[in-house]
C-alpha cells in the first residue's frame, strides 16, 4: 500500500461528501486533470482506501426510526465460540454495527428497528444465537450528530508540506 498525498486525501474528502461526482467534477474539485485523478481514484480503490460506494438511506422515512445501542456480556471467551456469535450477529440484518470489546462489556452492537416492538424480536433472535451472561439495551432518545464522513483532515495535518 502506498501512503496517502495531498491530492489523496482531497480526493477521499470529496468522495466522502459526494460519492456520484463524475472524474470531470471530482478533478476540478481537487486541482488534478482528469486522467491522473482516475488513476489516483483506481489506485485508491485498488489500494482498499475506497471500500465501497453506496447511498445513505433516511431511515425515518423507510419506517426504521429507532437506534439501540446493546452491550453484550459473556462467560465464553474461546475463538469457537467467538466465530459461531459473530457468525450470528452479522446474518442478523438489524445490526447495523458490532464490535468486540474492551472493559466491563464484551460486545457492543448498534441495531436499527422499527419500534419496541422491533426491537423484542430482535432481542429473541439475539438470545438464541449463543449463551450469553447479559444484554443490556440503550435506546436513543435523539441523534445529535450523524456523519460517515472521516476526519481526513487529521491526516494532512501530518502529511509533509
Amino acid at each position: 500500500m502506498s501512503s496517502l498525498d495531498k491530492y489523496d486525501c482531497a480526493i477521499l474528502a470529496a468522495l466522502q461528501a459526494d460519492g456520484t461526482l463524475s472524474i470531470a467534477a471530482l478533478s476540478e474539485k481537487v486541482g488534478l486533470s482528469s486522467t491522473p485523478c482516475w488513476k489516483r481514484v483506481k489506485r485508491l480503490e485498488e489500494e482498499g482506501y475506497i471500500q465501497s460506494r453506496v447511498s445513505i438511506i433516511n431511515r425515518d422515512k423507510v419506517g426504521l426510526p429507532v437506534t439501540v445501542f446493546v452491550s453484550v456480556r459473556t462467560t465464553e471467551h474461546d475463538e469457537k465460540w467467538l466465530t459461531r456469535f459473530a457468525a450470528a450477529v452479522i446474518a442478523l440484518p438489524e445490526v447495523m454495527e458490532f464490535h468486540r470489546m474492551s472493559g466491563d462489556v464484551d460486545y457492543l452492537l448498534k441495531v436499527v428497528t422499527t419500534d419496541i416492538g422491533g426491537y423484542d424480536l430482535f432481542y429473541k433472535k439475539l438470545i438464541k444465537t449463543a449463551h450469553l451472561t447479559g444484554v443490556s439495551s440503550a435506546f436513543s432518545m435523539e441523534q445529535i450528530k450523524y456523519t460517515t464522513a472521516l476526519p481526513l483532515d487529521l491526516i494532512l495535518k501530518r502529511l509533509p508540506a
